[in-house]
Parts: structure tokens; sequence; C-alpha cells
């Protein structure tokens, strides 16, 4: 469905000149405001680039700038500072073009804009598509549902599905085209839980199967954790990290992607010395998988258990000792009863100075 062609698409900006030597996409120094104010600033000098056939994932608290920067890279608004590069050309932002967004890319909005919610499933798709050569616009339309599993509803209409199915026919529409970028906003947002994991791995597939370049935007990072090739972490309107899920949630640069990614354990100086005597640093973090629990109390001020959170395989145990309260991972349910006392291990940590 993709093209991958590096020629120039008709949306570029004449006066432009195509750069060499930049990433697939490429966002430097890029600042977005809403107002005048000091304090209204979306975006604040975020450079980063984003790889061909690769998933990146924008992920950040509400109000980070998210759905912004998916605008920005889309071509919906303009920078204030900054460019944003697609193969080399800058995106034509609004007043660029009569209608704004980039010809080789599609957005996939949260709240199914685009959907004619009284017209069925296979009308919807199929309506991108012109109708120059008809048995062309059939086998399309078929093949963009049968890659999201949604051939069987085609008859149905979009008011009738489930909100999990509209995502489906949502992405569907946005693939039919063949666009080389596809842009979600929050696509797990309305999916129940039980039939997320089987939309991410539809996802995974189109991906590797014909290289298509996914930009998604999500508050949560499990929902992207194990699909994205990488990570964008944002914290009002900055970039607070970059880069492999695995590399960013083992070694998280600063406390806020460490909450964010793992609801980590953030101890000050003086906190850390209860535990880590030996370690000097401004803050250090802790995920509460990195805590080991022994029942024989070792020490002259243990810890207490406050509270066990039941999570089905696994327990989230909450520990006291003095000022100090921490969270960590028990793997093996009902070992532990509250109030009682235990000393802890830490296995791993990371000093923020």
């Amino acid at each position: 469905m993709a093209n991958n062609t590096n020629t120039p698409s008709c949306d570029f900006i004449p006066s432009d000149t195509q750069k060499q030597g930049l990433a697939y996409i490429q966002v430097d120094n890029l600042s977005k405001r809403f107002s005048d104010k000091p304090d209204s600033l979306g975006l604040t000098q975020i450079s980063f680039g984003v790889e061909q056939g690769k998933i990146t994932a924008i992920i950040g608290e509400s109000g980070s700038g998210k759905s912004t920067l998916l605008r920005l890279i889309y071509g919906l608004a303009s920078p204030d500072e900054g460019e944003i590069r697609f193969k080399g050309w800058k995106v034509p932002g609004p007043f660029d073009k009569l209608i704004p967004g980039h010809e080789d890319m599609r957005l996939v909005s949260q709240h199914f804009d685009d959907l004619n919610t009284y017209a069925n499933v296979w009308d919807n798709v199929a309506s991108r598509l012109s109708n120059t050569n008809l048995l062309e616009k059939h086998d399309k339309t078929e093949i963009a549902l049968n890659s999201l599993n949604i051939l069987r509803l085609s008859k149905q209409r979009i008011a009738d599905l489930s909100g999990g199915e509209k995502q489906r026919v949502a992405i569907a529409r946005a693939l039919v085209t063949g666009p080389q970028v596809l842009l979600m906003d929050e696509p797990f947002n309305q999916v129940d839980a039980s039939f997320r994991d089987h939309l991410q791995q539809d996802i995974r597939k189109i991906v590797d199967e014909i290289g298509l370049t996914v930009i998604m935007v999500s508050h949560d990072p499990s929902e992207v954790l194990a699909l994205s090739d990488a990570l964008l972490i944002l914290q009002d309107g900055n970039l607070m990290g970059a880069g492999s899920p695995k590399e960013i949630y083992n070694n998280p640069p600063n406390a806020y992607t460490a909450r964010l990614l793992a609801r980590s354990n953030i101890l000050s100086e003086e906190e850390a010395s209860y535990l880590l005597p030996e370690i000097s640093a401004k803050e250090i973090i802790i995920h509460p998988e990195w805590i080991r629990i022994d029942e024989i109390v070792r020490t002259t001020t243990p810890f207490t258990i406050q509270n066990i959170l039941f999570k089905g395989f696994y327990e989230e145990i909450i520990l006291s000792a003095e000022k100090l309260q921490l969270r960590c991972i028990n793997k093996m349910p009902n070992r532990y009863q509250l109030g009682q006392q235990v000393s802890i291990e830490v296995l791993q940590h990371k000093a923020i100075n």
C-alpha cells in the first residue's frame, strides 16, 4: 500500500531546496506558541529524526504537546520557529497550500472525524479512491480492509460498530491511498484492552510488510512500549528523552521519564542515603522491579508493608520506613501480609545529577 519512492511529490515549497543527509523525517529546533504569553509555549526547541519503515511513539502527560507535534508534522499547523523536513523537503504548512496536510501522509484522529457515520464500512474506505479504474478501486479497498481484518464488516454502518472497529476502519481508510507515513493520535484510546493487542499486531504486520512509517501519540506507555521502535518523551512542550523503548526504560535520562514509563521510585539525595549511603546524586531512580524483598529483617530500621495491590499474576507492594516510601513488585502473590516488617535489597538504580 505504501509508496516509498524518493522522488518529491507536488507537496513542496517552490522556494525550497532538498537537503541531503537528513533522517526520513527531520525535526529541527521546532517551537510553537499558542499566544504571546511567556507560559503559552506548546513546543520548545524540539529536534529529532524519524527512521523510515519504523514505528515512533510520542508519549507524555496530557498537555505536553503531543498532538500539536503530530499536527505540525502533517502540515496542519505552522511552527513559529524551526522546520520539519520529509525526505529532505520542507513540509508545507497551511499558508503554503490550499488544503493543509501532506499528500504522502495520512492522519487518523482519535475522534474518527473523517468517518461517515451512516455509510457502510466498504463505502467509507472506497470513497478515498477515484472512479477512474473501478477494478483497481475494488481491489485496493479489499486489501485495506483485509489488512485490518474487517472485510467481514464491509456492509455494516459505522454507527453500528464498536469503538475498536471504528478505529480499524479509520486506519484502513487512511491506508487505502498508499501513504508513506501514517500519523495516529491516541489510536488505542477507544479500543477495549482485550482487542488492543490484536490491533497492535496488525499495525506491526502492516509496517513490516509494506515498509510504512508510523508516528503515533499516546499518554499510556504500556500501549506502545512493546509496539514502537523508538520513543519520544514530551513534558510541557520539551523533549525529555529519545531512543529505543528498552534503552530509555532501562536507562531513563530523568525522573519524569522514569515516572512515566515505570512509575518509578524517585528519591532525593537524603532519602537515597537511607538505602544507598555510598551513592551521592541529586536524585536516585529505582524502578519497582529493581527492589527485592527479604522476609528476614536484617536492619534495625526495617520496612513495613503498608499496602498490597493485587495485579493478577503479581502484586504491587507499598513499603514505608520512617519518612521513606517505596513501591515494589512481588511476583509471588500472597507471600506477604499487611503490617509485616521486611528488609529490602536494591538490585539496580540510576543516579541523576
